[in-house]
C-alpha cells in the first residue's frame, strides 16, 4: 500500500504541474482575477509536498519548521485567490491576521527537537482542511452573485472534504494513532481523496476562469460597451425572436426607431465626453421608462431602437411619450443649463407577414418625419402597402 512518503510525492508532482499548466493559460489569455494568487498557491503547495517527500532522505530539522511554514502560505494564497476571484470584500482584514497567527502558531507548536513525522503530518492535514472549509464557505456563500453549478459542485466538494479530514486528524491526535509508517484503509482513502480533491481544485480553478472568460466575451458580442444596451447584432436577433414568438402566439409586438436630437451639435459645442454621456444616461432613462420584457439596442452613434411583444399601437405610442419626457428631464451636469436633451421617435406596428428589415425601415420613415415636423416629437409610421 502507499506509503506518506509517496503520497507527497505524488501530490508535490500533480500540484507543480497544474501551476505550469496555469503559467501557460495565463500566457495565452487575459488571466481572471485570483488565477495568479491561484498559480502562486499550486506552486508553494507542491514544493512544500516536495520537501515533505524528502525530508525524512535530506534529515535536515529546520524542515520541521520550514514545511508547515509552507503550507500555511499555500493555504493563505488559495484563500486570497477564491476571494479575489469572487471579489469579496475585505477578505485582507480577516485573512491576513488568521494567516499571521496560524504561521506564529506553527512555530510555538513545531519544536525542531520533538516533533515526530506523524505530528507534521496531523498538523498538515489540519491546514488542509482549513484551506478548503474556508474555500468552501467562499463558493457556498448566499451573498455570492449568480453561482454557477461548477462553483457550488466545487465547494460541496471542499466543505465535504475539509470535515473529514479535519475530523480524522483531529482524532487521530486524541487517540494517539499519527503513526504514519503504514497506512490502513482509511488512510489509503484519505489519500484518494486527497488527491482527486487537488484534481477537482486545480482543473475546477480553471473552469470557472474559463467561464468568467467566456461570459466577458459573450457580453462584449452582444452589448454595447458604453451603454450596456444591446448592440446592432444582438438587437436583431432579439427583436426578430420576439417578433416570430408574437406571430405564432397571435399577439401584437411594435417597434420603435429613436433618435436623440441634434446629437452632432451637441459633441461640437461640449466634446465626445459629453456626448457619451447623453448617451449612457438616455440608456439608463430609457430602462427606467420601459418594461423588463421590452427590447432595447442601440444601433449605432446616437439612434436606438425599440421592439415591445405584446404592446398594441396605442400602447407603444403612450410608452414613446413617456421615453420622450423622461428624456426632457435628462440633466447632463458637463453642459450645464445650455442644453436640453430630446428625441425624435418613429412608431410602427409590425405586421402579421412583415420581416423585421421592412418594420425597421418604415419605423425609420417614421423617425426622420419626426425631425422633418420639428424633433422632440411621436410620430406614427405609415401602413403597410398591400398590392390589390
Amino acid at each position: 500500500m502507499i506509503d506518506i512518503h509517496t503520497y507527497m510525492l505524488a501530490l508535490g508532482i500533480g500540484n507543480i504541474s497544474f501551476a505550469v499548466l496555469m503559467v501557460a493559460y495565463i500566457r495565452d489569455t487575459e488571466p481572471s482575477p485570483g488565477l495568479r494568487f491561484w498559480t502562486c498557491a499550486r506552486l508553494v503547495a507542491g514544493t512544500t509536498q516536495l520537501l515533505a517527500f524528502a525530508r525524512p532522505q535530506l534529515g535536515l530539522p529546520v524542515l520541521a519548521l520550514v514545511e508547515p511554514v509552507g503550507w500555511f502560505i499555500g493555504w493563505a494564497l488559495e484563500v486570497a485567490a477564491f476571494c479575489t476571484f469572487f471579489e469579496v470584500r475585505n477578505w485582507k482584514r480577516y485573512a491576513i491576521p488568521i494567516a499571521g497567527l496560524a504561521l506564529l502558531a506553527a512555530a510555538c507548536i513545531v519544536p525542531l527537537e520533538t516533533t515526530s513525522y506523524g505530528e507534521l503530518v496531523g498538523l498538515v492535514a489540519c491546514v488542509f482542511a482549513l484551506s478548503t472549509i474556508s474555500t468552501a464557505f467562499v463558493l457556498l456563500s448566499p451573498r455570492l452573485k449568480n453561482p454557477t453549478l461548477l462553483q457550488r459542485i466545487i465547494g460541496l466538494n471542499n466543505g465535504v472534504f475539509g470535515v473529514a479530514i479535519a475530523s480524522w486528524a483531529v482524532g487521530a491526535f486524541l487517540r494517539g494513532e499519527l503513526n504514519m509508517t503504514e497506512a490502513d484503509g482509511h488512510q489509503m482513502a484519505g489519500y484518494i481523496s486527497g488527491y482527486m480533491l487537488m484534481i477537482v481544485n486545480g482543473f475546477g480553478f480553471l473552469l470557472m476562469s474559463k467561464q468568467r472568460n467566456d461570459a466577458v466575451m459573450k457580453r462584449l458580442a452582444t452589448l454595447d460597451d458604453l451603454t450596456g444596451l444591446l448592440n446592432r447584432r444582438a438587437f436583431l436577433a432579439r427583436a426578430n425572436e420576439a417578433r416570430l414568438l408574437a406571430l405564432r402566439l397571435r399577439k401584437p409586438i411594435t417597434l420603435l426607431m429613436i433618435d436623440i436630437d441634434h446629437f452632432k451639435q451637441l459633441n461640437d459645442r461640449f466634446g465626445h465626453a459629453s456626448g457619451d454621456e447623453a448617451l449612457v444616461l438616455f440608456a439608463r432613462a430609457a430602462g427606467g421608462a420601459l418594461r423588463e420584457h421590452d427590447i432595447l439596442g442601440r444601433m449605432g452613434g446616437e439612434e436606438f431602437a425599440l421592439a415591445m411583444p405584446g404592446t398594441d399601437l396605442e400602447g407603444a405610442l403612450q410608452a414613446a411619450e413617456r421615453l420622450r419626457q423622461a428624456t426632457m428631464a435628462i440633466c447632463l451636469p458637463s453642459c450645464g443649463n445650455g442644453y436640453e436633451m430630446t428625441v425624435s421617435i418613429g412608431v410602427v406596428v409590425i405586421e402579421a407577414n412583415e420581416d423585421l428589415p421592412a418594420a425597421l425601415a418604415r419605423a425609420d420613415r417614421a423617425l426622420y418625419q419626426a425631425k422633418r415636423n420639428g424633433r422632440n416629437r411621436v410620430e406614427l409610421g405609415e401602413a403597410v402597402r398591400r398590392v390589390a
